[in-house]
């Protein structure tokens, strides 16, 4: 077994990647890819799937209920994590990641199978829910395997190269799935897709899956982990071991901090909280947001390559902390600029009119709502809500105890948000007072996917591709990273439950905690300040504790029990 392992070692000579490892990654990569459209499927079509599998209730209940079951598929991911990586360092990495995506795209299919609420009652959304489960399942343990196996079939000094192609696998699996649905809308039509052709992409699933596991079958175990078994040294309780071992555990929790919880929130803030701040807060058609995001994803996404061969050369910690880095001091200016580009009416609005909530501190709530479920009755945050969708900056002022909310514009009269009037009244007053409609044609719109070379079009598309880069700096190395971090014995488990902590609770939670925090101070800017914190946390922890791994032999010195 040395001699199958004596290529990965310190010291083994540079060689070009051969066809082995080449196969390697193909295979790795696009089941990961695979994985993720499958995960992404659901969340994309989550109104219309809502209207299929919910409809015994009402229109807003059914979308809360469409919305709670595609956050169930986050929360289990680290128990997925946990699952999987437990039998992935006891059985192999092989055969585990083979049966995440068996798991992963059965379920996709049986969805676009599966009766609805029409047909068999109650049934349909319990069974809807469950299989999300098994999809959050499986994707947690999916990440972990793809990761190590790459990792470890790659050789000394290559591993960053190696695994930057699963960092592609997220991206590329949103932009396939939003690829299916249009060209499916496109030739269905609109009425027809709503009726039955939501279906289709979780159909084409099967042959992406049969696909995949063909591809799997033929790969072999990987070197690490045959060297590790033939030697007797595998761990019997890889979650005990991993977790309950404070030399470990601690470990576990420098990744999780000094790592992956800033690597989540630049990724999360570079693709899904700019495609929400251009559509929800600066009000771009969703074409237009959808383009101008897929172009910034198409020009930006080989830095994720470029990253993992250059973490190679200069290390993991300096390109991934520098990443957080930067993104965290220039988050502000380049999303200012983007309100500026977009929607120069209404970033000259937010400078020039003076809006104030005027209202018992008493009766305001702090609106996180990462479910949908909660419900803000109060004047107060009736108030704040109606200003937050409406993208108006404003600032609370304090009123008597018992005082009904209100909302007062340029200095002019108090509108009171108890009103049944209210939210027409609320629209009048800030059209008159100069804030523009949401259709006003400042507002960047692309007529085509190739409408790019206007000067709106032009910087924006440069900002998104800059924020995108961030999110290959911070992406691209951190499964070499984190594979090189844990021994062999414990690798599987111990690299897949910080991974998806950080990104399934901390990346996970942004858009509803960046929402809450809009409309909690009514600066439409201050949500951002919960990936800079996050970031700059992960920068200082990383700095400070998370140890530099570029160099480490993960064949040595890995058999004693730890």
């Amino acid at each position: 077994m040395s001699s199958v392992a004596s290529d990965y070692h310190v010291g083994a000579a540079p060689r070009p990647m051969s066809k082995e490892e080449r196969k390697v990654i193909l295979a790795s990569s696009l089941g990961t890819v695979f994985e993720w459209y499958d995960f992404y499927l659901y969340g994309s079509l989550a109104a219309v799937i809502g209207a299929n599998f919910f409809s015994q209730f009402p229109e807003t209940t059914r979308n809360i209920f469409a919305l709670l079951a595609f956050a169930a598929g986050f929360l289990v991911r680290p128990f997925g994590a946990l699952v999987f990586g437990r039998l992935g360092d006891m059985v192999g990495r092989k055969y585990t990641f083979l049966i995440t995506i068996l798991i992963m795209g059965s379920s996709t299919f049986v969805v676009g199978i599966l009766p609805t609420s029409d047909a068999i009652g109650l049934a349909a959304p319990i069974i809807l829910i469950v299989l999300r489960l098994l999809q959050g399942l499986a994707l947690g343990g999916e990440y972990g395997g793809a990761a190590t196996y790459v990792a470890e079939h790659a050789p000394h000094g290559r591993r960053g190269f190696y695994t930057s192609f699963i960092q592609v696998t997220a991206t590329a699996g949103l932009f396939m799935s939003l690829l299916v649905i249009l060209f499916t809308q496109q030739i269905v039509g609109p009425d027809n897709f709503r009726a039955w052709g939501w279906r289709v992409p979780f159909l084409v699933s099967i042959a992406l899956l049969a696909i995949s596991v063909w591809i799997r079958l033929q790969m072999e175990e990987s070197p690490a982990f045959q060297k590790m078994k033939a030697e007797g040294t595998h761990s019997k309780a890889p979650i005990s071991e991993a977790f309950f071992v404070w030399k470990n555990a601690k470990i576990a929790l420098f990744a999780l901090l000094g790592l992956v919880a800033g690597q989540a929130v630049v990724w999360y803030t570079g693709q899904f909280y700019a495609l929400f701040f251009l559509g929800q807060v600066l009000k771009v058609d969703a074409f237009t947001t959808n383009m101008l995001i897929a172009w910034s994803l198409v020009l930006g996404s080989g830095g994720f390559v470029f990253f993992g061969w250059l973490s190679d050369k200069i290390g993991r910690k300096p390109i991934i902390l520098g990443g957080c880095l930067i993104a965290a001091l220039t988050y502000f200016p380049l999303f200012k600029l983007l309100s500026a580009e977009a929607n120069p009416d209404l970033a000259r609005a937010h400078s020039t009119i003076s809006v104030q909530v005027v209202a018992d501190p008493a009766t305001c709530s702090f609106q996180f709502n990462p479910t949908g479920t909660a419900r803000f009755t109060e004047p107060c945050d009736v108030a704040k809500a109606a200003l937050a969708r409406a993208s108006v900056n404003y600032r609370v002022e304090n009123a008597p105890a018992g005082s009904v909310a209100g909302v007062r514009i340029q200095g002019g009269d108090i509108l009171r948000a108890d009103s049944p009037t209210f939210a027409r009244d609320l629209s009048a007053a800030l059209t008159q007072a100069g804030y523009p409609a949401a259709s006003n044609p400042s507002v960047v719109k692309m007529s085509s996917p190739f409408d790019i070379l206007g000067e709106q079009q032009l910087v924006l598309i440069g900002i998104l591709t800059l924020l995108v880069i961030y999110v290959t700096m911070v992406y691209g190395p951190i499964a070499a990273a984190l594979v090189e971090l844990f021994p062999t014995r414990i690798r599987y488990t111990s690299m897949s439950l910080p991974y998806h902590i950080g990104n399934g609770w901390f990346g996970g939670l942004l858009p509803a905690t960046s929402f809450a925090m809009i409309a909690q101070t009514g600066d439409v800017y201050f949500g951002l300040w919960y990936p800079i914190v996050i970031a700059l946390m992960t920068v200082v922890i990383g700095i400070f504790f998370v140890p530099e791994t570029k160099d480490r032999d993960i064949y040595a010195a890995d058999s004693a029990p730890r």
